[in-house]
């Protein structure tokens, strides 16, 4: 088993048209000098703690605001993929140690701008899980309320 992998590149299908409600929310954020918010998402648990906790830390931070990572990396035509290039500073948070999210991120954005986070060390649940839906929805809410409570904190001091 491959412990690990050299640097690698997708090739990805271009399109040409835009989600007229992204360009019209990035914009604003462009504006209003939002920070974007992105995170892991998907069926995992980890990846949902950090989507959740996401959602809140953009909630509560009137700075900052969600971002939507599928149009900023496969839409750079686009106001978000714009936003997210373009902003003095964008928060990621990956759900676990293998850093996907911000990993496409780093090649968007110069490293030293990105406050990249891993939400797992925050919670130290579910290393044996995989399916969010192996967790009860109340738990999960509640465990993401706690790691976003720690990112708000932190973002807040520094």
């Amino acid at each position: 088993m491959n412990a690990g992998s050299a640097e690698f590149s997708l090739v990805v299908e271009g399109v040409t048209g835009r989600c007229a409600a992204g360009e019209a929310y990035a914009k604003q954020n462009i504006a209003a000098r939002k920070i974007p918010v992105l995170a892991c998402e998907g069926p995992c648990i980890r990846g949902e703690i950090a989507r959740l906790a996401a959602n809140r830390v953009a909630r509560e931070l009137p700075s900052h605001a969600r971002a939507c990572h599928a149009e900023t990396f496969f839409v750079p035509h686009s106001a978000m993929a714009r936003w997210v290039r373009e902003a003095e500073r964008v928060v990621m948070i990956d759900g676990c140690f293998l850093k996907c999210h911000g990993r496409v991120l780093q090649g968007l954005v110069a490293k030293e701008r990105i406050v990249h986070i891993d939400a797992l060390p925050l919670h130290r649940k579910y290393s044996d899980v995989f399916l969010m839906d192996d967790v009860a929805e109340d738990e999960r809410t509640e465990v993401a309320r706690r790691v976003a409570d720690q990112i708000v904190a932190t973002l807040q001091h520094g």
